[in-house]
C-alpha cells in the first residue's frame, strides 16, 4: 500500500507508522524533564517490550506496521547524496551552527555509524565525551562537563501522531509548538519527498516551516468532509486557519468543513485526543470535564475578500454537534472513569480517553485504565489491552503512539 489514505477515525486500519522507543530515553535526566516535555523517566527496556506488544497487537489484527527509523534508513540507503544535506539540516536545527562543529560531528557520525544505527543516533543525541578530544575547540568546550549534550535527544518521537497528521490523501507536516519537538518533523519531510512509497503521492496541506503551531494530536478526521481540530496548548488558531485555506483551495480534497474545538490550555488537555476520541460509528470516549457547554467554531470555504474562509460560532453541546456531523440519530459519549471522579482524574492522567480505533468498535487501550476499560466493554466494544507501566510515563496513549497511513472507507 503506497501513499496515504485516511478519511475517518474508525475505518479498518490497514497501515500505521510507529517509532520504537530508543536510546533517546537514556538521555533524559531529572533536571531537564520539563524542557523535554516528560514528567518521569521511562525504563527503556520495559518501554521497548511494551511497545513491541503494541506493535504485535496491531499485526495480529491485520495492520501493516512500518517504523519511522526504518523508512528514513531506506531513504538514505537509496539516495546516498541526501546524507550530507540531511545531517547539515539536522545539525542546524539542533543548534550547531559553527562550521567547525558541524564538520566534526558529521565526521564522527559517518565514521562510527551506518544505516539504521546512524538514523537512530540522530534521534538519540550526542554528548561531549563521545567526541573524544575536543577540549581545544573553544572556551565553551574547555569548561563544559564531559556529559554535556552537544545535540539534544528527541525522546518524544515514539508519539508519532504529533509531527504530522494524515488528512485524506495528504498530510499536515506540522510546526511543533515546543522547540524540543521541532526537529522531529525532519524525518517525515525526507520520507514524503524521497521514499518510493510516498514520493509524489502525498499532498501537503501544512508544512513544517509555516509560522503557526499545529500538532497531530489535535486533528480528528470525523468524516470525509469534516475535520475536528483542537485549539489547545499546542495548536493555535492561526495554524488552523492556514490549514483550512490550503485544504479548501484543493478542489480534489473532499474536506469542506473544519470544526475548531476550544479546549483548556493545560498539560492534562494538551491535545484534543487526550480528552476525546472516536471508538465506533456513534461512540466516543471523553474526559468528563469536556461535557457541558463547549465553544466550537466552524470554518468553511469563503470569498477571497474574507481570506477564503467563512467563520461562525456554533452554540450547541458536543452530542448535537457530533450527531449532525456524523449523520447519526444519537451519539453516545463514554466518560473516562465513568462517574467516579477519582478514577476519572487518575485514568485521564494515564490516557484513558486516548484510544486507537483499528476497526469500528475495536480499540487498543492501556491495560492500566481498568475502570474505563470495563465500561468500554460493557458498552459492547472490543477492547484490546496493551501493557503500559513505562510507555504511559511520556503522557500519551495508543492514539498518540500511532500515525495511521491507510484506513478503509466506511
Amino acid at each position: 500500500m503506497k501513499g496515504i489514505c485516511v478519511h475517518n477515525e474508525i475505518g479498518t486500519l490497514k497501515k500505521v507508522l510507529l517509532h520504537r522507543p530508543g536510546k533517546e530515553l537514556l538521555n533524559l535526566t531529572p533536571d531537564r524533564l520539563q524542557e523535554l516535555l516528560f514528567d518521569d523517566i521511562p525504563f527503556l527496556r520495559v518501554a521497548q517490550r511494551e511497545h513491541d506488544a503494541f506493535a504485535q497487537t496491531l499485526r495480529d489484527n491485520g495492520v501493516e506496521v512500518v517504523y519511522l527509523e526504518d523508512l528514513m534508513t531506506q531513504v538514505l540507503d537509496q539516495n546516498p547524496k541526501l546524507l550530507d544535506p540531511f545531517l547539515h539540516q539536522w545539525l542546524q536545527e539542533g543548534g550547531i551552527r559553527t562550521r567547525r562543529w558541524q564538520d566534526r560531528i558529521s565526521d564522527y557520525l559517518c565514521e562510527h555509524f551506518y544505516g539504521k544505527a546512524l538514523v537512530e543516533k540522530t534521534m538519540e543525541g550526542i554528548t561531549l565525551k563521545e567526541m573524544g578530544n575536543v577540549k581545544a575547540y573553544s572556551l565553551q568546550d574547555r569548561i563544559a562537563p564531559p556529559d554535556d549534550l552537544i545535540v539534544d535527544p528527541m525522546p518524544n518521537l515514539y508519539f508519532t501522531r504529533d509531527p504530522f497528521a494524515s488528512v485524506g490523501e495528504g498530510v499536515f507536516l506540522n510546526c511543533m509548538h515546543y522547540p524540543t519537538r521541532r526537529r522531529e518533523t525532519i524525518y517525515a519531510d525526507y520520507i514524503f519527498r524521497y521514499h518510493p512509497d510516498f514520493s509524489g503521492l502525498v499532498k501537503r496541506y501544512y508544512d513544517r516551516d509555516m509560522h503557526a503551531s499545529i500538532e497531530g494530536g489535535d486533528v480528528l478526521i470525523l468524516s470525509e468532509n469534516t475535520i475536528a481540530i483542537g485549539i489547545s496548548q499546542r495548536t493555535c488558531p492561526d495554524g488552523i486557519e492556514a490549514a483550512a485555506r490550503n485544504l479548501f483551495r484543493d478542489a480534489s480534497c473532499p474536506v469542506r468543513r473544519i470544526l475548531a474545538f476550544d479546549i483548556p490550555r493545560c498539560r492534562a488537555f494538551m491535545h484534543l485526543d487526550t480528552v476525546f476520541t472516536q471508538v465506533d460509528r456513534d461512540k466516543f470516549t471523553i474526559h468528563p470535564a469536556i461535557l457541558g457547554p463547549l465553544t466550537v467554531y466552524e470554518l468553511t470555504p469563503g470569498p477571497a475578500d474574507k481570506g477564503g474562509l467563512c467563520l461562525r460560532q456554533i452554540d450547541s453541546d458536543l452530542e448535537h454537534i457530533l450527531e449532525e456531523t456524523l449523520g447519526v440519530e444519537k451519539v453516545e459519549l463514554i466518560p473516562c472513569g465513568g462517574d467516579d471522579l477519582i478514577a476519572a482524574a487518575r485514568e485521564q492522567w494515564n490516557d484513558g480517553s486516548n484510544t486507537l480505533c483499528i476497526a469500528p468498535g475495536k480499540i487498543v487501550v492501556y491495560e492500566r485504565n481498568d475502570v474505563s476499560n470495563r465500561i468500554l466493554r460493557d458498552k459492547g466494544l472490543t477492547v484490546l489491552e496493551i501493557p503500559s507501566a513505562e510507555l504511559s510515563r511520556g503522557r500519551g496513549g495508543p492514539r498518540c503512539m500511532s500515525m495511521p497511513l491507510v484506513r478503509a472507507a466506511l
